[in-house]
């Protein structure tokens, strides 16, 4: 297939530095209109709102809710002719099969799926500390990302990836601002096809006072370079400077081997006398 308008959203915010600079390198060569939220929504998931307001914005569609409301509305009712989904840049990698149902960027990858309409899903990992969200990035540092979700737009469409896959993960590694400042055009990172880790690792802490905090303790593995995935798994390959692309579907496909069969059959049996 041919794309020739693409459906920019995200869940960071369509005044965000990864959106913007996913459009500037998008809008090279297609006609790209931005349904995004008007503010950051963030771990939303694939959260769907009643109705939202919907504001026109130099890029497109300012959207008073969630990615996916943008996607449904972009796709049903503001771009209608939009032949490509693209979530992100967003500001933070969603690596690990854990991560994929929470984050508002993939969700709307999933929606477009819903759809029938092809998506790529792009986030950026940025390392530091737990105050890393704070950092202000410059366009080039999504130089990895741009580059990497322009390329597979174009080539795998063409190729017909879509065809067996629904939508693409990519998670790039944060590129250095300053590898081009000499008028030279900086390497990309290379690219690996991946699986999500299925690492899991949350863990729980009850502070007696009522209350129950989280924390994920891979970010900080990251950041010392340990971690728990092979070569072959999205974490991996970021941590190892590669822009990692996993080949995914929609969710929640049915197994008809999983012995149940009989365990239906005998239900009535089993609860005739259960009041």
């Amino acid at each position: 297939m041919s794309v020739e308008r693409v459906l920019l959203t995200n869940d960071d915010g369509i005044d965000a530095a990864g959106l913007r600079a996913l459009y500037d390198a998008l809008d090279v060569d297609y006609d790209v209109v931005a349904v995004a939220p008007t503010d950051d929504q963030s771990s939303t998931g694939r959260t769907l709102s009643d109705g939202v307001d919907v504001a026109d914005h130099e890029l497109g569609y300012a959207v008073d809710g969630t990615p996916v409301d943008c996607v449904v509305a972009g796709l049903d009712a503001l771009v209608p002719d939009a032949d490509v989904v693209v979530a992100g840049c967003n500001e933070g990698a969603n690596l690990g099969a854990y991560t994929l149902g929470r984050s508002g960027t993939v969700s709307a990858a999933v929606e477009a799926a819903f759809f029938d309409v092809p998506a790529v899903a792009t986030s950026m990992y940025v390392p530091g500390g737990d105050d890393w969200w704070k950092r202000e990035l410059e366009p080039a540092e999504f130089a990895n990302a741009t580059r990497a979700t322009r390329y597979l737009v174009e080539e795998a469409t063409a190729a017909g990836a879509f065809d067996r896959v629904d939508y693409l993960n990519v998670n790039a590694p944060i590129a250095d601002p300053d590898a081009g400042a000499d008028g030279e055009r900086d390497a990309p990172a290379p690219m690996r096809v991946t699986s999500p880790s299925p690492w899991y690792g949350i863990e729980a802490a009850r502070d007696g006072n009522g209350r129950v905090t989280f924390s994920d303790p891979i970010w900080g593995r990251m950041n010392a370079g340990d971690v728990p995935d092979p070569v072959g798994t999205d974490r991996r390959a970021v941590l190892d400077g590669e822009v990692s692309v996993s080949p995914l579907s929609i969710p929640h496909a049915a197994e008809p081997d999983a012995g149940l069969d009989e365990l239906a059959a005998a239900y009535g049996r089993a609860t005739e006398n259960v009041r």
